[in-house]
Parts: structure tokens; sequence; C-alpha cells
């Protein structure tokens, strides 16, 4: 027995942490360095580590709601470059609430477990990728409805201004057919642009304040309209 109880101790040791190099918040078992996402069905799984690597893409949660992204961003081609995306991150029960200066400012991840060495989250969408959602929505129902008449002659095509920047004024121009019921899309439109102001307003977001172009003119291709400028 006095030989193995040192090694049963040294066993149970390693057993609670794989890498005793790196120190955790027993506390707070999220705060640290997360690498190596692996993806399965909805889930991420990720590992901890002493810190980010610098050519792979990992989250770090740090005191003080630091919280940093290691990213190449929405591009996968390579040659991949990294860079850290910042923001701030707090806990509500299982779910991380995180704030990002990028889109989406932002979102949730819900802790489906957490140990010493390994944490999987599932993507939640937060409020505000809720309401951008339903933007979406809005304007699909606007282009839909702007292609449900096949172009064949331009004279019979008009354009309108669209969305609210946060900076003030449109997003850009869409085309419309004079046969479809122009009023219906028109009170789409005005919808919109207030939905997207409202949204704006709301989470506080920003953009340029450069001016769009406006159309010179409507030509008609493939039965779809073009708008040239």
């Amino acid at each position: 027995m006095k030989i193995l109880y040192p090694l049963t101790v040294v066993l149970f040791l390693f057993s609670c942490q794989s890498n005793p190099d790196i120190d955790i918040d027993q506390e707070n078992l999220l705060i640290g360095n997360w690498v190596n996402p692996k993806y399965e069905n909805e889930t991420t799984i990720y590992q901890r580590a002493s810190n980010l690597q610098d050519n792979a893409p990992g989250i770090s949660f740090q005191k003080k709601a630091v919280f940093t992204q290691r990213t190449s961003g929405w591009c996968g081609t390579p040659p991949l470059s990294f860079y850290d995306e910042k923001g701030k991150w707090e806990t509500q029960e299982s779910l991380i609430l995180i704030t990002n200066l990028n889109f989406p400012g932002n979102y949730n991840l819900r802790i489906i477990s957490i140990d010493n060495d390994q944490l999987i989250v599932k993507r939640e969408l937060s409020e505000q990728e809720k309401d951008h959602r339903e933007l979406m929505l809005l304007f699909d129902e606007i282009s839909s409805l702007s292609i449900s008449v096949s172009c064949t002659d331009p004279t019979d095509w008009n354009y309108t201004p669209y969305g609210s920047k946060a900076c003030g004024g449109s997003q850009g121009y869409i085309a419309y057919s004079n046969k479809i019921d122009t009023s219906l899309f028109l009170q789409k439109i005005e919808a919109y642009n207030l939905a997207e102001k409202q949204y704006n307003i709301k989470w506080s977001v920003v953009s340029s304040c450069d001016v769009p172009q406006v159309p010179k003119s409507i030509v008609c291709q493939n039965g779809y309209p073009i708008l040239k400028y």
C-alpha cells in the first residue's frame, strides 16, 4: 500500500487535468483559450490550450469580460490569413452572450458540456440575429416580387431606392415591373425601409456614408432586369 498510494495520487492528478502547465480557474472553467474546433452536427468541440494558435481558429474567454476570436473570416480560400476579432462576453446560466465589433454584433453559444480539457458548445441565434433574419425575410419577399415577371421590354420596368443606411440614405436601387401590383411592391419597400432604420437604431449599427449611384436605365438580360449606371 505504501508504494501504490503515491502512484494513485499521481494518476488522479493527471486524470483531472491532461496538461498541468495550463492554468485553470476552477471557479469558472470557461476562462481560458480554446482551440482545434471540430464540428459535429450542430455542436463545436474545442480543446483547452495555453494560448491561441497563430494560424488556426480558436476562441478565448478572459477575465474582465474580454473575448477574442481568432479567425480567417468567411473566405475559406487558401492561403488563409488569421486575425483577432475583439469583443465582450458574459454568461447567463449555460448561455454565453458574445458582443463583437463585426456582424453579427451579438451572438450566443450554448454550453453543452465543459471540463478542464474540453468545451462543447452549440450556436444559438441572438436577439439581434433574429431581428436580422426577419429583416432578410421581408427583403426576400420584395426580391421575389421584383423578379416575378420576366423582363422582355425594359420600357415596362422602373426602379426605386430601397433600404436605410445607419448613416442615412438608401442602400441601393431595385427594379420592378409595371405589370405587378406596384402599389403593394412600394408598400413593402416602405415597410422594409422603416424596419431597417429601426434595426439600425436598436442595435447601434454603423455604416458608410457614401451615396449609392442612381441608375441611368434598365436593360433586359435572360429575362432579368439589369440596372445600368
